[in-house]
Formats: structure tokens, C-alpha cells, sequence
């Protein structure tokens, strides 16, 4: 079999500047490459977190994208594993994200460990978690 991984995921928005500054200085990923007018698009960029990749992009000109809902099929959400859940969610907090509450907390214990959600300006739902297993 050949060597397969995850390379990137696609996220678009109707909010990029407010997008970019959410996964670059909320999450930390880095900006790589911003294209602007690429292919009839406002923006095409490219975040870059250790060896994964958000491809950053607006809609065609002219077009307002869609909210995504979690109660539809395909993608879900997506997780970063943090080796300081506490921490991660007192910054973010601080810079005004709100956190989805389950039984009125942002962090709560699964089987193996502790996780939280939130939601990215474009709708995304981002988990963050402190056990590397399943």
C-alpha cells in the first residue's frame, strides 16, 4: 500500500479577513501563501499547522456562500489535539470566542480525556482536545 495522510482541509467563507485571524491568531496556524483574485475568488490562501493545512478561501465574486449547520451530512468538525486544554480555552476566551456549552461547561470529559468545541466565524466547528487516542 502507499504511504496515505491527510494533507488539507477546505474551508470557505463570506468573512475572510475575520476567518484568516481566527485560525492564524486564535488557533495558530500560519499563513503560507494569500492569492488574492485567484480564479475568480476574492482569496485563496493557504494555513499551515505542523504538517496539516487549511486552504482558506472566499466564495466566486459575487457569491454569498451558504451557512454550514451541524445537523447535515459530510464533515462534522475537525480537532487539534492541545497539550494545555485550559489554557488554549482562556485565550480564546479572552479574545471573545464563544465556546459550545455541554451541561453549562466548555470543557468536559469524554472516555479518555477532556475536549471542548467552538465555533470558527465562518461556521466551522472546531474541537480541541488533550488525549492524543481516540
Amino acid at each position: 500500500m502507499t504511504t496515505k495522510f491527510v494533507h488539507h482541509i477546505c474551508i470557505q467563507t463570506n468573512h475572510y479577513e475575520e476567518s484568516l485571524k481566527f485560525y492564524r491568531d486564535i488557533l495558530g496556524f500560519e499563513l503560507i501563501e494569500e492569492s488574492p483574485h485567484f480564479h475568480n475568488r476574492y482569496y485563496n490562501s493557504w494555513l499551515k499547522l505542523g504538517e496539516f493545512y487549511i486552504e482558506l478561501q472566499t466564495g466566486k465574486v459575487g457569491e454569498n456562500l451558504d451557512r454550514v449547520y451541524p445537523n447535515t451530512q459530510g464533515i462534522h468538525h475537525f480537532c487539534l489535539w492541545v497539550d494545555d486544554l485550559v489554557k488554549e480555552v482562556q485565550t480564546i476566551k479572552q479574545w471573545g470566542y464563544d465556546f459550545i456549552l455541554k451541561n453549562g461547561e466548555a470543557i468536559y470529559q469524554v472516555e479518555n480525556g477532556c475536549l471542548c468545541k467552538l465555533i470558527a466565524p465562518e461556521g466551522t466547528i472546531i474541537e480541541l482536545r488533550d488525549n492524543r487516542g481516540i
